[in-house]
């Protein structure tokens, strides 16, 4: 991943946020069909929706200084550390639902969600 060596960088775990192995393989796919192939997912929380919160989900091919890399096999995914605060505990999972495909975080600190589920409150 590039910028890796030139910024200062935490390794996070499945304390932080647990990928699913169906998120890590969709994850790893899309990675290597992207122009980012040694690249990663970055979640981050930002204000926003219906209830205040939601997550920005972008493909990204360098770390940021203070990031923090979760690594399941091939699949990366990168937090910063405010976003971290509020993904604790959290599980990145991939939907094939009809209308929400693609990846869901579930989120244990979550205390509402909206009801078209693209936003909640802590």
């Amino acid at each position: 991943m590039e910028g890796a060596s030139s910024v200062s960088y935490t390794i996070g775990n499945e304390k932080l946020c647990q990928i699913t192995s169906e998120a890590a393989r969709q994850l790893s796919r899309l990675l290597q069909e992207s122009e980012k192939g040694g690249g990663a997912l970055r979640i981050a929380v930002v204000g926003g929706g219906c209830s205040g919160l939601q997550y920005q989900m972008d493909l990204v091919d360098r770390l940021r200084e203070k990031d923090i890399l979760i690594e399941a096999g091939d699949a990366r995914l990168v937090v910063d550390p405010k976003s971290a605060l509020f993904l604790a505990g959290s599980i990145l999972d991939y939907s094939e639902d009809l209308q929400n495909r693609g990846f869901v975080v579930r989120n244990p600190n979550a205390s509402s969600h909206c009801s078209c589920g693209k936003s909640f409150a802590i």
